[in-house]
């Protein structure tokens, strides 16, 4: 059972999305089929990496319109979402996982917030960057002279005479 859906994360990724494209979103559709097609979400990674989607189906069957997501999951790993944090396919097309859908366009504000060459809106926390620490050599061999707290003392207790339970009793 997929995760339930929450649609205050929704409602703030349609507005992250409408602030980028410029353009407004038809409210009044539900969510999952707004975005359906994968129009929008071509026309959204258009305006981050500029040209990344060279063609974006408008029209016709459903295997077209599908090309579209997957155009644009691919699109979305490029960008640097994590793999694990794109849905797949069915997740949108078959309305199977929406949440995961929402995830992916939170993820890909997130990225968007750490590459110098974005100056769009922000959406949700900032990602963390890394922090490199450099010890030398001599601070290195240090460490190994420090006694662990986990090496703690106990006082002297130990466990001897702690009975848990019922003890056996085997009878004749």
């Amino acid at each position: 059972m997929p995760p339930k859906r929450d649609p205050e994360l929704e409602a703030q990724a349609l507005d992250w999305i409408e602030a980028n494209l410029g353009e407004p979103i038809d409210r009044k559709t539900p969510y999952e089929d707004v975005l359906k097609d994968g129009i929008i979400l071509c026309k959204l990674m258009n305006k981050l990496m500029p040209g990344c989607i060279k063609k974006i189906d408008t029209k016709g069957g459903g295997f077209a319109l599908m090309q579209n997501i997957e155009r644009f999951q691919h699109a979305a790993r490029q960008w640097g979402v994590p793999p694990n944090e794109v849905f797949q396919t069915v997740d949108l097309w078959e309305k199977k996982n929406i949440p995961q859908v929402t995830l992916c366009i939170h993820s890909l504000a997130r990225v968007a917030q750490t590459r110098a060459d974005y100056n769009g809106p922000v959406l949700g926390p900032k990602m963390a960057e890394k922090q490199e620490r450099h010890f030398t050599e001599e601070q290195l061999l240090e460490a190994k002279n420090t006694v662990s707290l986990q090496y703690g003392t106990n006082k002297g207790a130990n466990q001897s005479g702690i009975n848990m339970g019922k003890p056996r009793s085997i009878v004749d």
